[in-house]
């Protein structure tokens, strides 16, 4: 192995883990248990049962972890949400925060 790729092989174990995000539904008013169900089942891929029970903690608490991507990936979902709700007339409420590591 020459000494290029020597160089260029150690300075990709230095490779880090990107930054994950959590898309947080928050809880409100207007917005059906029903809808915020779909939503958990169609943006974010859950099992009816988890989608259930995701719905009625952010009933009962107030907010909920939807899911935990990287920035783009939660971004695109935080979007797919945000029309979904558009599209149905409800005032959903979602946002995003960088996970701690």
């Amino acid at each position: 192995m020459g000494a290029r790729t020597h160089d260029l092989l150690e300075h990709d174990s230095k490779l880090r883990m990107p930054s994950m995000y959590a898309v947080i539904i928050h809880n409100d008013d207007i917005t059906t248990m029903d809808f915020v169900t779909e939503v958990l089942t169609l943006v974010f891929h859950k099992t009816p049962v988890a989608a259930a029970s995701l719905m009625m903690e952010v009933h009962e608490i107030g907010h909920g972890v939807a899911g935990v991507y990287v920035y783009d990936i939660a971004i695109t979902k935080k979007s797919q949400a945000d029309l979904l709700a558009a599209e149905r007339g409800f005032p959903l409420k979602l946002t995003i925060r960088e996970m701690s590591e």
